[in-house]
């Protein structure tokens, strides 16, 4: 694990959560929208596990950051890259989605749980696209 891609993942990963985290607390603070239901369209929206639009240009924005940028160097072929990262991304929405279900279920803050939920996923979603998403051909 190289301190660059970490740098690189942090870089990503961190627009797409300011994103997620914007948007969820301005529809559940000034509009009064249940979190969990806005996290599932946030989420769609931040990080692109959603249909459509949205989809499409947020996944392509974070999987050519993370192919180009913060995993580069493990020269990963484009299309098994594409379909692993695709499905990492599936992944980490279900986790998200379950994580925070069950801390709001448990009482937490929808704040609190939405900010734990991100950087437990995003460790997940790391160590996944490092060793298998994005896992190549030696540098």
């Amino acid at each position: 694990m190289s301190g660059a891609s970490v740098l690189w993942f942090l870089a990503v990963g961190g627009a797409a959560a300011a994103v997620h985290l914007a948007t969820v607390w301005w529809l559940v603070g000034a509009l009064g929208w249940w979190p969990l239901v806005v996290n599932v369209m946030a989420f769609g929206v931040a990080f692109g596990v959603a249909f459509g639009v949205a989809f499409g240009v947020a996944f392509g924005v974070s999987f050519a950051g993370h192919r180009g940028l913060t995993f580069a160097a493990q020269r990963a072929p484009l299309a098994q890259a594409l379909r692993r990262f695709a499905l990492v991304a599936v992944g980490g929405f279900v986790l998200n989605e379950g994580l925070y279900a069950g801390l709001l279920w448990a009482g937490w803050g929808y704040r609190l749980a939405l900010v734990t939920v991100l950087a437990a996923v995003a460790v997940v979603t790391y160590v996944a696209s490092r060793w298998w998403a994005f896992r190549g051909r030696a540098a």
